[in-house]
């Protein structure tokens, strides 16, 4: 990949960097490594689509600590305890054949059904049987 671009509006030379950058919500905050095409000395970049997974990914871990939902880590933990793959955990507990590969990589969050549910079966992995 290169490692210079320029600017199409205003042609200022972009360099490829990693920035921190802190995002707030609701009263939380999370200062994280952004990858980007910065100019130098400004923190405005240009971002593309990888660059906005890693934005939304921690988005979506800030959210998650804010609504106390659990987070990727904890999700796989749990569904691991529970010994299911990513696909059994879908089918049974909601959310279809990829929704936990997507949790657990921090794509889209969990509901507060999920993650309650998850935190139940967590301590009582016998309630599995009931599903």
């Amino acid at each position: 990949m290169e490692n210079v671009k320029y600017d199409v509006e205003t042609g200022e030379k972009l360099i490829r960097d990693v920035r921190e950058v802190t995002i707030t919500y609701q009263g939380y905050s999370k200062t994280f490594p952004m990858p980007g095409w910065y100019p130098e000395g400004n923190d405005e970049g240009t971002f593309t689509d990888d660059d906005m997974k890693t934005y939304d990914r921690a988005l979506n871990q800030l959210k998650a600590e804010a609504e106390n939902l659990l987070l990727p880590t904890d999700i796989r933990a749990i569904r691991k305890k529970l010994k299911l793959t990513q696909v059994q955990a879908g089918t049974i507990l909601g959310g279809g054949k990829k929704a936990f590969q997507k949790y657990e990589s921090g794509e889209i969050l969990p509901s507060r059904a999920i993650s309650n549910l998850l935190k139940i079966l967590s301590k009582e992995p016998s309630l599995l049987n009931l599903l």
